[in-house]
């Protein structure tokens, strides 16, 4: 397993997570070669899934697919 530097990773709320100013949402990372990380807000010291860049991009159309439908 590949270890990745992450001690300077700038995370970003997604988009999908709610809009209110709550702590509870998803992280992402961008810049990690090779990897989408994604972590809970909760968590910022916890468990870091690393997604492949194709997995990543068919999970974001499906939850767009998803949420466009009436």
């Amino acid at each position: 397993m590949r270890k990745h530097d992450l001690s300077n990773a700038h995370w970003r709320k997604s988009s999908y997570s709610s809009g209110d100013s709550s702590n509870e949402c998803v992280e992402v990372a961008d810049g990690v070669p090779g990897v989408v990380p994604v972590r809970d807000s909760k968590l910022a010291a916890g468990p870091v899934l690393m997604i492949g860049p194709v997995a990543w991009t068919h999970f974001i159309d499906t939850v767009r697919t998803t949420n466009s439908q009436p």
